[in-house]
């Protein structure tokens, strides 16, 4: 049996389908290749979207016209925006979500899609001709062609799962694991290596003691992650605070020995920032208790999930350090932690668009390109998806195979991600923070639309509505921003109130806007005070509280922004310059060993992105702006 498409996906998770969605909404004949169509995008480890910079991802992908925003507001059962005690750069929308919804959302989202087919199978060989990625093989001997290959496999190629020293194959608990696909790319000169990553025991709520814990509310406020479509729907759960204590650290330690982490059966690096709880024993020893959250799994089942105790120890070791905790001392599991090790290409070997340097036609996105997290491999799914489309011809703005959308550093944290994995590589899971962006201030989670939705819809990603909706919310913005720019108050009609608010009173009448720029003030507060700022900030037919918040941010923060932005542009210039195939680096022995050795490999683009290359010195960049001059 053979089909044709313009671009196939393989791999239903998170990457894959914002993938799939992106290349169908391109107009290109889309396939989307997955072992079980009920365990679309299903959430692995934790059924939560968002947090520190992963927000900001969702947002972005939102705002690009992706799904994972949509998805995430119909099936959130907890919402919250984080660091909101810090400045608008640093909050970070999160939710909770229920798991089961979460899938029968994606089922719905994909369902309802044009130009998408989903084919239930499994690759096992990647077809290559010339030099160019132009199908699979599947293991039930089907052979889909394309111009453009996506894998987006995730955990499974040939993956390893993990419990004391119990080892079976499998792509995730329960799910067997794809052998032999790793290889028939690997021959083609593409390099991989594995990673380790985890995820903790399942509990049964009907035995959790909830009166020794710690309840944790979510918001219930305007927020949401995408600027289309409705607000929250479903009923909002509490989320629970425990505790680890010595005598869990006890019971936990003795088992390291049959630790797959520390027996030598487990070799790969597993992600940093999301430890195991044996190894926060073994990298903190002097810590006496380490942060629990208890937190649901959906509306309708009993089973919760323990964020903090990943583990890989053996099942009796687990389940006794478990019953060490106060609220936990009855407890019941559906199943233990467990480690998977599974196969991921070097990024280095990627284009900025995801594609591949070795074979034409052939794209990554998500796990395999080493990185950790469903936002992550979302945002990487969009790009991959909209780049896959555009070398398969299908977009008619951009007919060229040669045409590539890429993010810059200062246009989105997906920019920022991938810049890294294909500039520096991995050594480990790589998870994004607001600390790798340099320009996080342009980077905010409420200005994703303002920095991405016009080029989406230039593009053809982002449909009318999505670009309408921006338009109206642009000019609501510009208008109380202009509004509060050139409407002045005076001392004797706002002083008593200033006063009450704990700021310090006029001398002299001033600008709305300066007001509003003061850290005691909010936009809120002086419309409560100002009848014709309130009038201003009614007017917009929907949405009034995020246009509002999104022209306070612009008003509060104008300085801090455009500092920012002239930093970004000046950076520009080194971006500008294009040096791929300007230079034979082995000869060049005017720059430093590991600087020659550092170019060669990842052969950059950009004397920016030369820049940025770990090894690569100030020095060696001056060596080639003089070689360039020349």
């Amino acid at each position: 049996m053979v089909l044709k498409y313009d671009v196939i996906i393989i791999g239903g998770g998170h990457a894959g389908c914002e993938a799939a969605t992106a290349s169908a909404n391109m107009g290109a004949k889309t396939c989307l290749v997955t072992m079980d169509m009920n365990k679309i995008a299903q959430m692995s480890c934790n059924p939560a979207v968002g947090g520190i910079a992963k927000g900001q991802i969702v947002r972005e992908i939102d705002a690009l016209g992706g799904q994972m925003g949509k998805v995430t507001d119909a099936t959130a059962i907890q919402f919250r925006m984080l660091n909101r005690s810090k400045g608008p750069a640093m909050w970070s929308p999160r939710a909770q979500c229920d798991r089961g919804k979460f899938i029968w959302e994606w089922r719905r989202t994909l369902d309802h899609t044009d130009n998408l087919d989903v084919w239930q199978d499994q690759a096992e060989e990647l077809i290559v001709e010339d030099g160019q990625a132009v199908g699979v093989r599947t293991i039930w001997g089907v052979t889909l062609y394309a111009k453009s290959v996506v894998v987006t496999a995730g955990t499974f190629l040939n993956g390893l799962m993990h419990i004391g020293r119990k080892m079976v194959k499998g792509g995730r608990i329960a799910e067997p694991a794809v052998e032999h696909f790793t290889e028939s790319i690997a021959r083609h000169g593409i390099r991989y290596d594995r990673m380790k990553t985890g995820t903790p025991v399942r509990i049964d709520k009907r035995t959790v003691h909830f009166e020794d814990m710690e309840i944790q509310l979510g918001e219930d406020d305007f927020h949401q992650f995408s600027f289309m479509g409705g607000h929250r729907a479903l009923e909002q759960r509490p989320c629970w605070i425990c505790y680890t204590n010595d005598e869990v650290h006890e019971a936990l330690r003795g088992g390291l020995a049959d630790s797959p982490l520390y027996n030598g059966q487990i070799q790969s690096i597993g992600p940093r920032y999301c430890p195991s709880i044996e190894t926060k024993l073994v990298t903190f020893p002097e810590r006496d208790h380490h942060l629990l959250f208890l937190e649901p799994e959906g509306e309708d089942t009993n089973e919760m999930y323990l964020n903090g105790f990943s583990s890989s120890l053996p099942m009796d070791v687990q389940l006794n350090a478990l019953r060490k905790i106060p609220g936990l001392r009855d407890v019941k599991v559906y199943r233990p932690g467990y480690a998977i090790e599974y196969d991921f290409f070097d990024p280095t070997q990627l284009k900025h668009s995801l594609e591949s340097k070795v074979v034409k036609g052939l794209f990554f996105a998500g796990q395999v390109n080493g990185t950790t997290g469903y936002e992550e491999a979302g945002g990487q799914g969009t790009l991959a998806g909209i780049n896959a489309a555009l070398h398969a011809g299908a977009d008619s703005h951009h007919p060229s195979a040669d045409c590539q959308f890429v993010l810059q550093r200062d246009e989105a944290y997906i920019g920022v991600l991938i810049d890294d994995l294909v500039t520096k590589g991995v050594d480990e899971p790589y998870r994004m923070f607001t600390s790798r962006a340099e320009y996080r201030i342009l980077l905010r989670q409420d200005d994703a639309d303002a920095r991405l939705t016009e080029k989406a819809y230039e593009l053809g990603i982002a449909k009318r509505d999505r670009y309408e909706w921006w338009m109206q919310k642009k000019e609501a913005v510009t208008r109380i921003i202009d509004f509060c720019d050139n409407t002045s108050v005076k001392p004797k009609d706002i002083n008593s109130q200033l006063e009450a608010l704990g700021t310090t009173p006029l001398r002299f009448g001033c600008k709305i806007s300066e007001l509003i720029a003061r850290p005691q003030l909010t936009i809120k507060d002086m419309a409560d005070i100002l009848p014709q700022l309130k009038a201003v900030l009614d007017e917009p037919a929907n949405r009034k509280e995020e246009i509002a918040e999104a022209a306070e941010v612009n008003i509060k923060y104008k300085g801090y922004i455009e500092r920012e932005r002239l930093i970004a542009d000046k950076m520009h210039r080194l971006e500008n310059i294009k040096i791929k195939g300007r230079f034979n680096y082995s000869e060049l022995h005017e720059i430093s060993t590991e600087g020659r050795q550092k170019l060669e490999r990842i052969d950059p683009e950009t004397l920016a992105q030369a820049s940025r290359i770990p090894g690569v010195s100030p020095s060696d960049i001056n060596v080639l702006l003089v070689l360039l001059g020349r």
